[in-house]
């Protein structure tokens, strides 16, 4: 339906001509904006009903007292289904040290949430595919699980800043109804649908837009020489890439279909997304107001060690099975 779209208004009625590198990112840049905002406008609609009730409070209500296997679990299971990102890093942050959460926990929560969510899931299965979706979304599990056991190793309660510790935010929101009739539920949705869209709109257009520019006018060839044959190297250099960048999961991954489509071995992608999301330079200067310098260091060297070693892993299956 989009491709038949975005064919309509580029080549019948723009007369385009197709094949042409002006007409291929042309048609690319339709059919992704119109297909991502449609599946974005969808999801987040139909998964507001359901989340209604699954406030950042009720997050933090449900994960007091918790420690252990189980609590890491929880963790990066309510982070692949809340929509929170970077700016709402702070306040959940916060919230989880004054329930009493152990940080290796909430650090598992905060690496899950950003990378992986249902919205990001259903556009990147339309986009890309699934069985490129589940490799995303399980290494993406496995970053945010393990990451809690090696980052609690460090015993980084000591590089929290001080005043977070002497926060008490009370349990009076945790306390307040939400009216769950049809109605209120709808507008709740409907909120949910232009908060999100009016937020990341602008992400999904420039990297529609820097896709649809590898795709029409970069050569496959020159591609695949700068991105590397999937060596070390290459997915480090595309981690060090990501990091400058900042995107919604949503806005990056038209980029990873061009480079995809180009030939990049999928382990760079998968490493480079994971860059661009969980590890932009924005996200850690959010962090940098709540933990201190020695921490902040920690989490990202984490995050990028365990981003090269997902590429080199999934190259080296690639190559093998090739």
């Amino acid at each position: 339906m989009f491709d038949a779209l975005a064919t309509l208004l580029v080549f019948d009625l723009a007369g385009l001509t197709p094949g042409t590198p002006l007409g291929q990112a042309l048609h690319f840049f339709v059919m992704d904006v119109a297909k991502i905002l449609a599946l974005l406008t969808t999801v987040i609609y139909l998964m507001g009903w359901l989340r209604a009730l699954l406030t950042p409070e009720r997050v933090r209500a449900m994960m007091r007292g918790r420690s252990g296997p189980g609590a890491r679990l929880v963790a990066v299971g309510l982070g692949a289904v809340t929509p929170f990102c970077s700016c709402s890093s702070i306040p959940l942050f916060i919230g989880f040290v004054e329930a009493g959460i152990p940080l290796g926990v909430t650090l598992s929560f905060l690496i899950a949430s950003p990378m992986v969510n249902q919205v990001a899931v259903v556009v990147l299965a339309g986009v890309i595919g699934w069985e490129t979706t589940l490799i995303y979304v399980a290494t993406g599990l496995t970053v945010a699980f393990v990451g809690g056991y090696v980052l609690q190793a460090f015993k980084l309660e000591r590089w929290v800043e001080d005043y977070v510790w002497k926060i008490h935010m009370g349990e009076a929101a945790l306390e307040t109804e939400r009216d769950n009739s049809l109605r209120a539920r709808h507008d709740y949705a409907w909120n949910e649908v232009r908060q999100i869209v009016g937020r990341i709109w602008k992400y999904v257009f420039i990297g529609v837009g820097i896709g649809a520019f590898i795709h029409g006018y970069v050569p496959a060839d020159f591609v695949a020489k700068i991105a590397g044959d999937g060596s070390v190297l290459s997915v480090i250099v595309a981690v060090l890439v990501g990091v400058p960048m900042y995107s919604d999961a949503v806005g990056i991954i038209p980029v990873a279909e061009a480079l995809l489509g180009k030939g990049v071995p999928l382990g760079t992608v998968l490493a480079f997304m994971m860059a661009v999301i969980a590890l932009s330079l924005p996200e850690m200067l959010i962090l940098r107001k709540v933990v201190k310098w020695p921490l902040l260091g920690i989490f990202a060297a984490y995050l990028a060690a365990a981003f090269v070693l997902v590429g080199v892993l999934f190259n080296a299956l690639r190559s093998v099975t090739a």
